[in-house]
């Protein structure tokens, strides 16, 4: 046995900032360098950003993508840090830029990994299994690879052998996992861009355990971290022993670098040809001068965010980025006095700081005091910029030309507040608008069309009211354990929610109660349950029969609602497609 140092870099990449990726990833090797790691690791497409969708129907990308790689292959040497084994995640093309009828071993577009040293690249290894489920696409884009190289390193007090896989290839049963494991390596080194979704951390590590158990080797996972448009990368990096013992883990939703020492064995095997449907080619790396492991790294294992904390987590990083990579410096919005966009503005505050959160209430002459008290209490506590701008007058002007009554006198107050007030906001000053819709009301299609559905970002557009709830609950508990002013009202949470377009209005006189449409929606939209299973649960067949015609009924408009993070298993936007046009109708 000997022991390797392993550097897992979590880093945060924009995708097709191809240069400003590959900085990251030199930062990184720097700082593995100055931690003692003979391997430093990142992402899968880290070079690139994931996922990088049509993007990589263009060939100057791909080109791109392969000249910053040897690149940035030699700037490593460059600067000293030739000897560091750096793995990295990059878009490759190594034959026609189209999905080839030979399933790939012609070459063309390909997800890869590559292992940089002295200067050059020494190996690629090209992803097998590409997921086509879910918010993944990659059968769209990629060719499989179906060869499997083991790097067997050359240490000064030893020899390794390495093999690389990316992200899918560990999910799936078989394939290169098994050709390792047949091959004898001594090391799994698994490149990740895999999205945050809640339980998926646990379940991610009992993956890593259990492949490192069939392996007979040390297994190090690393993720990205991140932003991008509807999905969150939340990292949780770790390293396990070949028994599945943890030895490090990274902190959630966070840049970070998780070092880690590993004991390896140093007995092969020396199988090759195919293997678990995989090519093993065996090359050799002489590395006698990588840093030898003198003094033990301190064992890190982040401490474990509750399942609340990861959802807020996701929303503030996934509204950050959104922020940061896509150029705006501040957002704005509708502040009802109500919990969805008390937690919108409580979350865009952690997310950019309540000095750049403008807070806008527009008190109509059906919105009740406690609803103008609550707004303005929240600014308060939060700290943010807050305005009050009364529309009655825009209201009676507009219906004394049309005479609207009914329902398009709501939805015109709605559309006077979102598309004329918040999106002139955004025009004069630069803010991004925030819509502040959750999932329960995009699902039913309880909202106004370019009205409270304007935005161009939503932070909770993947969270159930019922959780709407319970994470403003922990959000105010986690300020009160810090010793802060919790940020949003105790009325904000427990009063009856209302749209206020009507006197004494209330959702219920629209919508089941939460709790009982919140149980139907997350097996019909999440479960994909039909009605037969919906009504086997136990629920109401008058209540399923009335929630599924309003989501059936409602896909127009969330094909036009913004993007916002997914963290539930099926989100509405790229996760959850269904046709707008569509004649099927759930029976029996």
């Amino acid at each position: 046995m000997l022991t390797l140092r392993l550097a897992m870099a979590q880093i945060d990449p924009v995708v097709g900032d191809i240069p400003g990726n590959a900085d990251l990833i030199l930062a990184a090797a720097r700082e593995a360098r100055g931690a003692g790691a003979a391997i430093v690791a990142v992402g899968e497409m880290a070079l690139t950003g994931y996922p990088a969708e049509d993007l990589l129907y263009r060939d100057s990308f791909a080109a791109a993508s392969q000249a910053e790689l040897e690149r940035l292959a030699e700037r490593l040497d460059q600067e000293g840090l030739g000897s560091l084994i750096v793995v990295t995640g990059y878009y490759d093309l190594d034959g026609p830029l189209t999905r080839g009828p030979d399933d790939g071993a012609g070459g063309g577009p390909r997800n890869a990994a590559a292992l940089l040293h002295g200067g050059k690249v020494i190996t690629r290894y090209f992803k097998h299994y590409l997921p086509n489920y879910g918010v993944f696409d990659e059968d769209r884009y990629f060719n499989p690879g179906d060869r499997l190289p083991v790097v067997r390193l050359g240490l000064a007090d030893g020899e390794v052998d390495v093999a690389i896989v990316i992200c899918e290839d560990m999910w799936a049963t078989g394939g290169p996992v098994t050709a390792a494991a047949e091959a004898g390596v001594n090391l799994v080194l698994s490149i990740n861009a895999s999205p945050y979704e809640q339980t998926k951390s646990d379940e991610r590590l009992e993956l890593c355990q259990r492949r490192a158990r069939e392996a007979r080797a040390p297994l190090a996972y690393v993720n990205i971290v991140g932003g991008q448009d509807e999905l969150v990368f939340d990292g949780d990096s770790v390293v396990v022993d070949a028994d599945g013992t943890v030895l490090a883990r990274a902190t959630q939703f966070a840049p970070e670098m998780l070092v880690a020492d590993v004991e390896v064995g140093t007995s092969f095997s020396d199988r090759d040809g195919v293997l678990a449907g995989m090519t093993v080619e065996r090359l050799r790396l002489d590395v006698p001068d990588l840093p030898a492991v003198t003094e033990p790294a301190p064992a890190r294992i982040a401490e474990r965010l509750s399942a609340d904390g990861e959802v807020w987590s996701a929303l503030v990083l996934g509204l950050r980025d959104y922020v940061r990579k896509n150029g705006f410096r501040s957002v704005v919005l509708g502040l009802s006095g109500g919990i969805d966009s008390s937690v919108v503005a409580a979350i865009a505050a952690d997310a950019i700081g309540a000095d750049n959160v403008v807070g806008v209430s527009m008190p109509s002459k059906y919105s009740s005091d406690h609803s103008q008290s609550d707004a303005a209490d929240l600014a308060e506590r939060i700290g943010l910029d807050y305005r009050v701008v009364p529309i009655a007058n825009f209201v009676e002007a507009i219906n004394s030309e049309l005479g609207f009554s009914g329902l398009a006198e709501e939805n015109l107050q709605a559309r006077i507040r979102g598309a004329i007030i918040l999106m002139g906001l955004s025009n004069s000053a630069g803010h991004l608008v925030l819509t502040t819709g959750n999932k329960s009301e995009l699902a039913v299609g309880y909202s106004t069309l370019y009205g409270d559905s304007c935005g161009g970002f939503n932070p909770i557009k993947d969270v159930l009211k019922t959780a709407v709830w319970r994470i403003a609950r922990w959000r105010n508990a986690e300020a009160e354990r810090r010793g802060e002013t919790p940020p949003i009202p105790e009325s904000a949470i427990t009063k009856p929610p209302s749209a206020e377009l009507r006197p004494g209005q209330v959702d219920e006189d629209s919508l089941p109660p939460y709790e009982q449409l919140d149980a139907i929606l997350a097996g019909y939209v999440d479960g994909d349950m039909s009605r037969r299973d919906l009504l086997a649960a136990g629920h109401d067949p008058t209540v399923v029969d009335r929630v599924v015609r309003m989501v059936d009924l409602a896909e127009y408009k969330r094909r036009q609602s913004a993007p916002g993070p997914k963290i539930t298993g099926k989100a509405f936007g790229r996760d959850r497609r269904l046709p707008i046009t569509n004649g099927w109708r759930e029976h029996g």
